[in-house]
């Protein structure tokens, strides 16, 4: 076989995205805070963009102002030919640079036990087991791991070198029994129900709190609290010699409970929303409104722009420079108007076809894909993904995601579609109306809607159910 260089024609044809179709794709498919913080950096990263103030708008406001600025004008031209090297204070030329507010750390779990921990009377040796154990315990307040594992974690930093740092070097090796004494400890500690390791021992150690040893409630969980999940109402009482009502009753209590202790202490923040689009309904009518009143509103330096003009002052780099820049900062404003208009195109076809949902509520939402979208407004489909990805809308029954209003459909007699979420709702609002003595079985229900002109089968109901978080009739049923 010989081996050697050779050359090859070949004609062919080949898609090749444009970078900039990869940022206007990341234009639609930013959020309203993430597309806020891509402008302000585009903004002092370009400049020929400027940022538009309120009263930019008064036309006669700025011709007055125009002569004025005219007598202090900056002579941008000097700065863009010297590379941008001002003279003078920093301040007379540009913008001081924006910082966010960053949210202050608050106090976790972690924390609250600590400082209960610092209160109590032990001994270095026992906060440090303390405090391993701590460490250990995630949000919800359970153990995560095996005392065993905590009792091998403490001994493999006893054979280290830091804990002779520490002036853990000499001390004895830790055991199981000591590690679960002070697990003792912490358990006892606020709140109620912390440092367990499965959903049994939480609900004990909160009844102990409680001073419920010896009740009806806390030999159902320590004994027979399989049964209780299960809902064996008639068992538990039969093997406890009591009512099936009472044990029922005694259940009602014990759901009353906290079965994630740890989560009142969580340092999570709370994730607040805020809507891209808003509808509201004028008369008779649903408007569409963009809401980018928190956006910097931006346009193109008239300062900058003009100096441009005259390209024959400017050679090689500093051409470039300010070509480049130029064609970026008008291809963003157009990016940001064609983001604005096809929110706008998608979420008014949106409101058209669920107007239904707008007047009468979620069991009135229809079946709607990408595709229908996408179709009507003459755009691709994965276009209209990235639009509705992430993105909130206001309206008069409150605040939703766009895809919300996606779902698959369920066919009627009337020969009109239903939407699957309407179908949840309406399974939903089937079972909060039923009798408790005789709940609704997923055949029941399957007998209701097919009345009511939705054809649907069996399975598809319990699966509905199982999505929403509804128990098995049988699970739901009252003594």
């Amino acid at each position: 076989m010989k081996v050697g260089l050779q050359q090859n024609i070949k004609l062919g044809q080949e898609l090749r995205i444009n970078p900039r179709l990869y940022q206007a794709m990341d234009l639609l498919y930013m959020p309203l805070l993430d597309l806020q913080q891509h402008l302000k950096q585009e903004l002092v990263g370009n400049p020929f963009l400027e940022l538009v103030e309120p009263t930019d708008g008064d036309a006669a406001e700025n011709t007055d102002s125009a002569e004025k600025e005219d007598e202090n004008e900056v002579d941008w031209e000097d700065i863009l030919l010297d590379g941008f090297e001002m003279g003078g204070r920093r301040e007379e030329y540009e913008e001081r640079e924006y910082y966010e507010p960053i949210a202050v750390a608050t106090r976790d779990l972690y924390d609250h036990l600590r400082d209960q921990i610092s209160l109590l009377r032990l001994q270095p040796r026992e906060i440090f087991v303390a405090e391993e154990i701590i460490g250990n315990i995630d949000d919800t307040g359970f153990l995560t791991c095996a005392l065993e594992e905590v009792v091998d974690s403490l001994n493999r930093f006893l054979d280290s070198e830091e804990a002779v740092a520490a002036g853990f070097g000499e001390e004895p090796h830790f055991d199981l029994e000591e590690v679960a004494r002070i697990m003792t400890i912490i358990q006892a500690l606020d709140p109620p129900g912390i440092g367990a390791r499965d959903l049994r021992e939480c609900l004990i150690l909160q009844l102990r709190d409680q001073e419920m040893e010896g009740s009806l409630v806390y030999e159902i969980v320590d004994k027979h609290f399989e049964k209780l999940v299960s809902h064996r109402w008639a068992e538990i009482s039969k093997e406890l010699g009591v009512s099936p009502r009472e044990v029922q009753s005694a259940a009602d209590g014990i759901a009353k409970l906290d079965p994630k202790p740890g989560l009142q202490y969580s340092s999570g923040e709370g994730n607040y929303i805020i809507a891209d689009l808003v509808v509201e309904k004028i008369d008779s009518d649903y408007m569409v409104f963009h809401n980018d009143t928190a956006l910097p509103r931006l346009r193109l330096s008239r300062s900058y722009r003009e100096v441009a003009k005259d390209k024959a002052k400017f050679k090689g780099e500093s051409k470039e420079f300010i070509s480049n820049k130029l064609n970026n900062a008008n291809w963003m404003l157009q990016a940001i108007e064609q983001r604005r208009q096809t929110m706008l195109k998608v979420m008014n076809f949106i409101v058209n076809r669920q107007r239904d949902f707008f007047e009468e509520g979620i069991e009135h939402l229809k079946p709607l894909t990408l595709r229908e979208v996408a179709e009507v407004i003459d755009m691709h489909e994965s276009t209209v993904s990235r639009v509705t990805n992430q993105k909130y809308v206001q309206t008069p029954r409150g605040v939703f995601p766009l895809k919300f209003f996606f779902s698959s459909g369920l066919s009627t007699d009337s020969g009109e579609d239903v939407s699957a979420r309407g179908i949840k709702a309406r399974i939903r609002k089937l079972v909060n109306d039923e009798d408790p003595k005789k709940p609704l079985t997923d055949q029941a229900i399957v007998d209701i809607l097919k009345r009511e002109g939705v054809n649907i089968a069996r399975r598809t109901v319990a699966k509905y159910r199982d999505q929403l978080g509804i128990l098995s009739a049988r699970m739901r049923k009252r003594v």
